[in-house]
């Protein structure tokens, strides 16, 4: 396999991820919604990875603080979401809806998902079966609607929900034991769920990590992606906030 992802774990309050592709032949590696520069230079000189582009998905200070450091220290182009030009100002290669670029021959799909922020985007990469989706959908749950309306989240979500099953779902939180409570709340019969909570207990029991999940996952046991209308999702999406 010529790519490999890795993960930074930034043991923060907020629970984030970096992750990380390399291109195992070159060694070269794209840094995902760098939250701690310290941590992304430190992994890359550890593990022998040279840093030679990030991609943001939206404008939170947990997905960009690190950028400015690491840009400094390395000439290389930042790509993020068109519409949040005026939050991160450092972005190099603007990005809108199916829009597409490469990383060594490795072609990438940018997907629009707003609800969380109006400008998130996500990046699907089709021959890794894997999509890299911030803050929009979460293992067993999804985002806060920041900024966003119920109607488009909703619609953000179907996107997602339309990738092939088989695609693994890397987003930025360790949020998968919480949700997965919110989650039997909502489907207390739900024998999916009910094996997923308890797979995801024993994982964060042992301090393992709960990702990637995949789409196929996700339409079993996310409560977000089983609702079947916009307002039904407001609903539950309520519910969370105060569960």
């Amino acid at each position: 396999m010529q790519f490999k992802i890795h993960v930074i774990d930034v043991k923060n309050q907020l629970q984030n991820y970096i992750w990380l592709i390399e291109d195992s032949q070159s060694h070269d590696v794209v840094a995902i919604d760098p939250t701690e520069a310290s941590l992304v230079e430190d992994y890359c000189l550890e593990h022998q990875l040279n840093l030679k582009q990030i991609w943001l998905t939206h404008w939170h200070k947990d997905h960009i603080g690190g950028v400015p450091e690491l840009i400094a220290d390395h000439n290389i182009p930042v790509y993020g979401p068109r519409a949040e030009l005026s939050h991160i100002p450092f972005i190099t290669y603007p990005l809108q809806h199916d829009d597409q670029f490469e990383f060594h021959g490795l072609n990438i799909d940018i997907i629009s998902v707003p609800g969380h922020t109006l400008g998130h985007v996500v990046y699907f990469i089709d021959a890794l079966d894997s999509v890299f989706c911030g803050d929009t959908l979460f293992a067993m749950g999804c985002g806060r609607m920041f900024e966003g309306t119920a109607e488009q989240f909703y619609h953000s979500l179907n996107r997602l929900a339309a990738l092939p099953p088989r695609t693994k779902v890397y987003c930025t939180h360790e949020y998968t034991l919480s949700n997965a409570q919110f989650a039997l709340h909502i489907e207390p019969a739900n024998r999916a769920i009910q094996q997923r909570a308890e797979e995801i207990k024993q994982l964060r029991e042992h301090g393992k990590i709960t990702l990637p999940s995949t789409i196929e996952l996700e339409l079993e046991t996310n409560p977000f992606l089983r609702v079947e209308s916009a307002e039904e999702f407001a609903r539950i999406r309520a519910l969370k906030d105060h569960f």
